[in-house]
């Protein structure tokens, strides 16, 4: 059994100097969020189980904790967009693994030069700083501002959420890793789409399809998996299994509804999150992404709320710039999805509750309603 480190660095050098200690010594190590309030860090630190913080003026022990494990390497939080956030065990062969395989299907002639700027305590974030410690590709550092003049300076691969993509020209990039929210439905050549979590050690589907070594399969509607980049368990609770299509019962459910075609992956949503209305499903992305490409719309958020008639009704939650678009929402949303899909309340919000990494917290939506 091994202490659990907590760096409390900002996304930089110092942080990937920590990481390197840690991978040499073979200490387990979680990454704390910077933008916290003295609360939420307490909540979080409590939710990791840390045993001791390192931060810029050294080691810390700490009374509370827990020790992990000598196989694991990562202890992670989900991102907490459906819910509230668990911790996530993944062992330094899992951490590897990942490393490997997304190396390998994204270089091109030279190692990658990758420049990081998602937050670390994300594993979209993470990955990247893994990818140069375990593997041969390298960092090229600056500002997050300075993402459209990485390249110049040497950097070929870059992460981003969608917010970023639309912010800022990445035609520099030989690669470009788009994770987190739903994309949008154009995207430029050099644009890779990701679909992953926590659990599977960051993404394990690039623009559709399954990396080497990934298995996925549709079970019952659900997107299961099967890969060596797998998380080993939650701190709360043992890993969840479920059979696969082969008859093993090794496959990991995700929660996620999709398909699985000729060797591609699609993907719904949460299966969570589904709204049945009428006898008829919606799932909100759908509707939140031809609602997106309106305009007057810079934000959109769907859920569904009880109802004696339609058992749940469609809610449209619009971040707007004060034109009232109802006829034009609910006219888009039957011409693109169907009669059931159409909002049967549109509420004009100041904002839509988001991760760090660009996902809805569905989990705080009803706050708005």
């Amino acid at each position: 059994m091994r202490t659990l480190l907590a760096l409390d660095l900002p996304l930089g050098p110092e942080l990937e100097g920590a990481l390197r200690r840690c991978v040499d010594d073979g200490d387990a190590f979680c990454v704390l969020d910077q933008r916290l309030s003295p609360r939420r860090r307490e909540e979080e630190l409590l939710r990791l189980g840390a045993t001791v913080i390192v931060d810029a003026r050294g080691r810390h022990e700490r009374r509370e904790g827990q020790m992990v494990d000598d196989e694991i390497g990562l202890v992670m939080l989900t991102s907490g967009s459906s819910g509230e956030p668990k911790a996530a065990e993944l062992s330094w062969d899992a951490l590897r693994a990942s490393a490997e395989i997304t190396q390998s299907t994204l270089r091109a002639d030279a190692p990658p030069i990758w420049f990081p700027c998602l937050p670390a305590n994300h594993i979209g974030g993470l990955a990247v700083l893994l990818r140069a410690i375990f593997s041969d590709a390298s960092l090229v550092w600056g500002g997050a501002d300075e993402i459209e003049r990485a390249p110049a300076r040497g950097a070929t691969h870059v992460a981003l959420v969608r917010t970023q993509l639309a912010r800022c020209d990445v035609s520099g990039f030989y690669r470009v890793l788009l994770g987190g929210a739903r994309p949008p439905g154009t995207l430029a050549d050099n644009v890779v789409t990701t679909w992953g979590m926590t659990e599977t050690g960051s993404g394990v589907v690039y623009s559709g399809f399954a990396l080497p070594g990934v298995e996925v399969a549709a079970v019952n509607g659900e997107l299961c998996v099967r890969t060596p980049t797998l998380f080993r368990s939650y701190r709360s609770s043992a890993r969840p299994l479920t059979r696969g299509p082969d008859g093993r019962d090794d496959w990991f459910p995700t929660g996620d509804a999709g398909d699985v075609v000729d060797g591609r992956v699609s993907v719904r949503g949460r299966l969570s999150f589904v709204i049945n209305t009428g006898g008829e499903k919606l799932w909100p992305e759908d509707l939140e992404t031809v609602l997106a490409a309106l305009d007057g719309v810079s934000d959109v958020a769907v859920i569904g709320v009880d109802d004696s008639d339609w058992g749940q009704r469609v809610v449209a939650l619009v971040v707007g710039d004060g034109t009232k678009l109802d006829d034009t929402i609910r006219a888009e949303a039957n011409d693109r999805l169907g009669p059931w899909a159409k909002p049967k309340e549109i509420r004009y919000v100041a904002a839509i509750p988001r991760t760090s990494n660009g996902k809805i917290r569905r989990g705080d939506l009803a706050n708005l309603y």
